[in-house]
């Protein structure tokens, strides 16, 4: 950087800036020399003639790759920056720093080039818009992509020639250790975290599903081992289902040493920038995979069963069998498969028993409306699976019961052996709690009180740990007795017996039908009402089942001619929904003895060909409803319900309990106006005028022998009746405000 004929004034006028990148943050803590050197040139900068507060350093990009990958802040900064032409030179310590991909170092040579900025390293200074400049540049520029790629190679080449032989050191899971000899992985030496590691592979065994491996975990209190990273200490935590999952899926427990199980590749997202993303290879595409390599907590044929167990549990795909056991009570749930199609069949319940049942949804159009390939009732068929499938177990049910109780023993023991490995451990860590603490100066107090309080923690948890331990021995069912064991040995000879026990929950007969059942094909002849079963057991042994199904002429359900005929009259005035209300309101009930709703009502016109309500243009004497004759006469509904009750209006109904409908003519639109004719009385004068009560005068009214109008603005709104002079007393007299509004 000795060649100073290229900066000139204007380059000095504008900023320098001074760009520091390492790759990686294993660089920035142990290359510290390149750091080091890379700030160094804000010296080399004043040493050109820029003054110090001009020097600007952009160091954002420190610990990011400058492949391209990683998207650098910095860089886009410089960028923006030089764009805006407020840079007079670059520096850095080499091409490398400023970028290590064709793209980004072209597009900052152009934007150099166009604002005439000069880029400085530690060859010299050079101008992007110079060709021989440029074109050096542009050498230095590939040789660095170059030289990326052949480190990279190199790198690469190495490490999965060393994971071919199966000696290449990564993480392992917890639980397994690396040892001190080449390849040489070892079980973990802690008991306790062995046996939980075990336990979690022997439950999955005994329950088939990782969820139920994971429930038992949380329902016996049992922690789980996590460990951050190999230098990390093992933590014990309450067992997630993503750990127990892990746990069974990791080949490395299975004693398989793997390579290669996820794949980087790069891709464009919205915003048009590069990302890169890790995508996860079947088994087939791993790089390397060694069975058999170390010892592990199960085989690799039981690893692979796993797999493969876990791959059913999912919900299966569309024409599959399959899928975990669910709760309900339908046995054959993911077993049956249709005999005519090939789908699954799916299971809904009907009737207050939720008795279960199996449909295909597979559907063919006939006449453009679609229909179920078969729907039938489970009871029968599920009948005649259990009866084969207990007939099948019949020779092995003794030594199945046996295995069963031995199983329920062992269950116990079991989480037994985890809480006196969790008692042992927690005792160690008081013991070395107390240890650390009668080491430390009594008088470090600031030292000696973090310490006491550790101590006391890990005495409460030895404590705890007791007390759970004594508790759980309490709670322990006694061992078998020979008298028990016999028994138990009886019913190993009445399988049937130990199917229909209480006991036995719908779950257990799933389990019990997987374990030799792969699926159940179901064909029914409706003419014959009969069903065909072929149950395919495991290993490919089929066997045919013919079930009778049950004849039933099931009773025709019609609604009462009473309703049908109300509800045509109904439909010409009112919509479903009123008429559902008119119904219901005279008690009345739909076919099915429910209460009637819209949908229902609906239904029922459509099935007799009912026309739908149609609201009818508003004319005069056309009956409307109470809400279109208050709009019409200029109040509110409430009062044009009390005039209907009083007889002020006539109304009318099409049935007791439906809305009340009225003729809006030209006479009762001329009893409501806006000012109260001369000479016409208040209903309160009126009755003093007449000598008789009020609802004496308003059946007068009704009868014709009184008009009557209704005023609807003024302070004295409401019933004006005219009083002819023949029937006013003696003593009374025109009120002086009587035709007052």
């Amino acid at each position: 950087m000795t060649d100073r004929s290229t900066i000139t004034a204007a380059h000095r006028r504008r900023s320098a800036i001074v760009y520091v990148r390492q790759s990686t943050q294993a660089q920035l803590e142990r290359n510290r020399e390149s750091t080091a050197r890379q700030y160094a040139l804000v010296e080399r900068a004043r040493e050109l003639g820029w003054a110090q507060e001009q020097i600007t350093v952009i160091d954002e990009d420190l610990g990011l790759s400058g492949s391209g990958t990683a998207e650098r802040s910095g860089f886009a900064r410089l960028a923006a920056e030089t764009a805006l032409g407020r840079v007079g030179i670059i520096l850095g310590l080499e091409v490398s720093r400023l970028a290590r991909n064709s793209a980004d170092w072209y597009r900052l040579l152009d934007l150099c080039g166009i604002t005439d900025t000069l880029i400085g390293d530690g060859d010299g200074i050079y101008h992007p818009g110079a060709f021989n400049d440029r074109l050096l540049l542009g050498l230095k520029g590939t040789m660095s992509e170059a030289e990326l790629h052949v480190l990279r190679a190199r790198l690469e080449g190495g490490i999965r020639n060393k994971a071919a032989r199966g000696e290449l050191r990564r993480g392992l899971p917890v639980g397994l250790v690396w040892g001190e000899a080449d390849g040489e992985i070892l079980l973990h030496p802690d008991e306790a975290v062995r046996g939980a590691i075990a336990t979690c592979f022997a439950r999955f065994a005994e329950r088939g599903s990782v969820r139920q491996v994971w429930l038992w975990f949380r329902s016996e209190g049992l922690g789980f081992p996590t460990q951050t990273s190999p230098t990390d200490p093992i933590r014990w935590v309450a067992p997630t289902y993503t750990a127990i999952h892990n746990t069974l899926t990791n080949p490395a427990y299975a004693g398989a040493y793997a390579y290669g199980k996820t794949h980087h590749e790069r891709f464009v997202d919205a915003a048009g920038r590069v990302r890169v993303r890790t995508r996860r290879l079947a088994r087939e595409a791993w790089a390397v995979l060694i069975p058999e390599h170390h010892s592990g907590y199960v085989d690799w044929a039981t690893f692979l069963a796993i797999g493969e167990r876990i791959g059913r549990n999912v919900r299966p795909r569309p024409h599959a069998a399959g899928g975990a056991v669910r709760e309900g009570a339908a046995l054959l749930q993911g077993l049956a498969v249709c005999g005519r199609c090939g789908r699954r069949l799916h299971v809904h319940y009907s009737g207050r028993a939720a008795t279960p049942g199996y449909h295909c949804s597979g559907r063919d159009l006939v006449e453009g409306r679609g229909r179920y390939c078969l729907s039938l009732g489970g009871r029968q068929i599920e009948e005649a699976v259990a009866r084969a499938f207990c007939a099948a177990l019949a020779p092995a049910g003794i030594a199945a019961a046996i295995a069963a109780a031995g199983a329920i023993e062992a269950g116990t023991e079991e989480a037994l052996a985890a809480w006196r490995l969790e008692l042992e451990r927690a005792r160690y860590e008081a013991t070395r709690a107390e240890r650390r603490y009668l080491a430390v100066d009594p008088d470090n107090r600031l030292v000696a009180r973090g310490l006491e309080t550790a101590w006391e923690e890990r005495l409460r948890e030895l404590r705890h740990a007791e007390a759970e331990l004594e508790a759980r021995i309490r709670r322990r069912p006694p061992e078998l007795t020979d008298g028990e064991r016999a028994s138990i040995r009886r019913l190993g000879h009445d399988i049937e017996r130990v199917w229909a026990a209480p006991t036995t929950t719908d779950r257990d007969r799933k389990e019990l039908l997987r374990t030799l059942i792969e699926e159940v094909i179901v064909d029914v002849d409706r003419p014959a009402a009969t069903a065909a079963l072929t149950v395919r057991w495991r290993g490919g042994a089929r066997f045919a089942l013919e079930v009778a199904l049950p004849r039933s002429n099931p009773p025709v359900v019609r609604t009462a001619e009473d309703t049908i005929s109300l509800v045509r009259r109904l439909a010409r005035h009112h919509p479903d929904g009123q008429i559902a209300g008119i119904l219901n309101r005279q008690g009345r009930r739909s076919a099915t003895g429910e209460r009637f709703t819209t949908s229902i009502v609906g239904s029922l016109r459509h099935s007799w060909r009912i026309a739908r309500f149609e609201a009818p243009a508003e004319r005069e004497g056309e009956p409307v409803s109470v809400q279109a004759a208050a709009r019409i006469l200029g109040v509110v509904p409430s009062t044009v319900h009390r005039w209907v009750n009083d007889g002020f209006i006539a109304a009318e109904q099409v049935t007791p309990g439906s809305p009340w409908r009225i003729r809006v003519t030209s006479d009762l639109r001329a009893r409501f106006v806006e000012e109260a004719p001369v000479g016409w009385l208040p209903m309160l004068e009126a009755t003093h005028a007449l000598g008789a009560s009020r609802q004496t005068v308003l059946q007068r009214v009704k009868r014709g022998e009184l008009r009557a109008v209704h005023v609807r603005q003024g302070r004295r709104r409401g019933l004006r009746i005219e009083v002819p002079k023949a029937d006013r007393g003696l003593f009374d007299a025109l009120p002086a405000t009587a035709g007052a509004v």
